[in-house]
């Protein structure tokens, strides 16, 4: 075989491996993400007016109402549990990275089957009831969606630098048990939010 016909069919066949590994990568679908949306709104379901009259300090008996929502997006159905805990400067915030929760007690929380691509929605209306001082540091009773609840293991210097975490947990299918986030593709994934308020009379 001469050489020009070798050279013929290495290049032949070098572009007919580019062409299909080109046509492999065209027609195979990238595989999608899985994962969850977790997000809140103001009282008007917008982002904004968190706060009445924009303003975060919040005095006792003053309702904020906001819209807490999350999506499924892992592409199957879910079991989701929103948990709300209340904390300060000081203390820990979720760790997303470590899939770790705030050390903080759970005020109250929500549950929901969720198909895949389904959003829930819903509103979260809160208020102080009861401002309480002792040693230099405030305690809170708050009322949430007309539960009642008084915080004695969180404080803030002044009533000073409050906030509500919101951390979105889920039931592992393998474990059978209730996680802080969600596993997809062998990964361990976390969402929270949080709204920073000072507590004033």
């Amino acid at each position: 075989m001469s050489e020009d016909k070798k050279r013929a069919i290495i290049i032949f066949a070098s572009a007919f491996m580019i062409f299909a590994m080109l046509a492999y990568v065209t027609v195979t679908p990238l595989p999608k993400e899985k994962f969850f949306q977790l997000y809140a709104l103001g009282e008007t379901r917008k982002a904004e007016r968190y706060y009445p009259n924009n303003d975060s300090n919040i005095g006792p008996d003053t309702p904020v109402k906001w819209y807490l929502g999350t999506t499924n997006f892992i592409g199957s159905i879910q079991i989701a549990i929103i948990r709300v805990k209340l904390g300060n400067q000081t203390l820990a915030s979720p760790n997303e990275t470590q899939a770790k929760p705030a050390p903080l007690p759970i005020l109250i929380e929500f549950r929901k089957v969720l198909l895949n691509n389904e959003t829930w929605e819903f509103p979260f209306v809160w208020k102080i009831t009861n401002i309480t001082d002792v040693d230099n540091l405030t305690y809170l009773t708050l009322n949430i969606k007309g539960v009642e609840k008084h915080i004695e293991e969180v404080g803030a210097k002044d009533g000073y630098n409050y906030r509500l975490i919101f951390e979105l947990w889920t039931l592992d299918v393998e474990s059978n048990d209730i996680i802080f986030g969600w596993k997809a593709s062998n990964e361990r994934r976390a969402a929270w939010l949080q709204f920073w308020f000072n507590a004033t009379r």
